[in-house]
């Protein structure tokens, strides 16, 4: 591979882009497949989990990748796009080697795997020779008084070698996930929640409890439901309340009704009376209706704010496109459900007036709004009928409830199982190399030529 670097570290190759030799980018590296070995014998890389759009998971063979480097992985332009499936045989570096317990056997000391490098033999395997580690304490199998390293400490991180730590290759109980996490920091929630759900059940709970509740809630709301009720089931009681806090109401609302009435009560009741009121409202409307759909934290404004006060709120990075596209007049107060609705302004019309103008001097009130029992039919109508990507719904009193957005819309008119629908594509033909080189992952002798 001409100009790929004698070593690289897995962690390194989260989410870098993936180019055929004509420079175009087909998809971005999600892991690095790995074949176990008996003792003393090094893992065997077998290739990249590559992730191409939407959002599926195909395997590109190590034989193919003629190129790595900091920034880009380049193929030889040939890719089977059947849906990646790992084998009994096969290990995710990323998604099942970092974090693990293992001992040196230097001194018996315990530490945890931060990385792992992989270098390319001289017959063109690539093989996991080198693991970087952060030393935590002794073994539970080894006597007190065991001889310590005088050059290192513990929370010392350092590189070793292959053969230089034992239990890799066991399950451990109680494997951590802060490392699999710092590889795909830079993840958005939706390229997350496809790494999170390919994940085996162990490792998905595992990582949950490693993230913070705000990027939990982000992965959550991406997921489809079974992975949703599945996590939040293995989260303690509290720990659930706070995370569906962070959710938007419309989600959490979402996830809540899918569990069964206890538990759903039982979570309520943790969440903070502010946080739970809009959910419990969420919950009273039928699941297809625009009160079903709607969000109830949409951008609100009074009549006397300013064009600049209301282009302030949809700077909010934490808003969504939909959201910060429209900007809803109403008399206090501004949190929902609110006084009397007033108009709508789009953002481009804020764009174009000057700072100082009032929202109520240029707010839309042609457009009438929609009440919550209106159908999911009805809603999508009125968004294409007037070209908008939200629409208010009121109550009888003219009071804002909240708003539908164009892509809680499309959640609806999609299919129920959507998201495993994309997550888990049909699989193609099988491919002859690939199986080939998977066929022989755990000999350790027979090799693939590169084409």
């Amino acid at each position: 591979m001409t100009g790929t670097p004698s070593r690289v570290f897995v962690a390194r190759l989260a989410g870098i882009a993936v180019f055929d030799p004509a420079g175009d980018q087909i998809g971005r590296a999600r892991d690095v497949v790995v074949a176990l070995r008996p003792p003393p014998r090094p893992p065997r890389v077998l290739g990249l989990v590559v992730e191409v759009p939407p959002h599926r998971l195909v395997f590109l063979p190590i034989t193919r990748v003629t190129n790595i480097d900091a920034g880009a992985v380049i193929f030889d332009g040939r890719i089977n796009m059947r849906r990646f499936e790992k084998r009994d045989s096969e290990t995710l570096a990323l998604g099942e080697m970092l974090d693990r317990t293992v001992e040196l056997k230097e001194d018996g000391e315990n530490a945890i795997v931060l990385d792992l490098g992989m270098e390319q033999t001289r017959t063109r395997d690539w093989l996991i020779v080198k693991v970087a580690v952060r030393r935590v304490g002794h073994s539970a199998g080894r006597a007190h008084g065991a001889r310590l390293s005088l050059r290192r400490r513990r929370g010392e991180t350092f590189v070793v070698d292959w053969d230089a730590v034992s239990g890799l290759g066991m399950v451990e109980e109680k494997q951590g996930a802060a490392n699999l996490i710092a590889a795909f920091e830079q993840m958005r929630a939706p390229d997350l929640a496809n790494v999170v759900h390919e994940l085996s059940a162990k490792r998905r709970v595992e990582v949950a409890a490693a993230l913070d509740d705000r990027r939990l809630a982000d992965v959550l709301e991406e997921l489809p439901e079974d992975d949703q009720v599945e996590i939040l089931g293995e989260l303690d009681v509290d720990r659930a309340a706070d995370v569906l806090e962070e959710m938007g109401p419309d989600d959490a609302a979402d996830l809540l009704g899918e569990l069964p009435a206890e538990q759903r009560e039982q979570l309520l009741a943790l969440m903070q009376p502010e946080e739970a009121a809009p959910v419990r409202r969420l919950l009273t409307y039928a699941d297809n209706s625009a009160g079903g759909m709607m969000t109830t934290e949409p951008v609100i404004v009074s009549p006397d704010a300013t064009v600049a006060e209301a282009l302030a709120l949809i700077r909010n990075s934490d808003l969504n496109p939909a959201l910060a596209a429209q900007v809803y007049v109403c008399r206090p107060p501004t949190a929902t459900p609110t006084g009397r609705y007033l108009g709508t302004v789009h953002f481009q019309r804020l764009l174009r007036e000057p700072p100082p103008t009032l929202v109520s001097a240029i707010c839309d009130t042609e457009l009438d709004p929609l009440r919550p029992s209106r159908s999911l039919e009805a809603v999508a109508s009125y968004l294409a009928t007037y070209n908008l990507v939200s629409v208010p719904i009121v109550d009888e009193g003219g009071h804002l409830l909240g708003t539908v957005t164009v892509d809680d819309v499309l959640d609806h008119l999609l299919p129920d199982d959507w998201r495993e629908s994309v997550m888990d594509a049909p699989a193609d033909e099988a491919d002859e190399e690939e199986e080939a080189l998977r066929g022989a992952a755990g000999d350790g002798e027979r090799t693939v030529s590169r084409p």
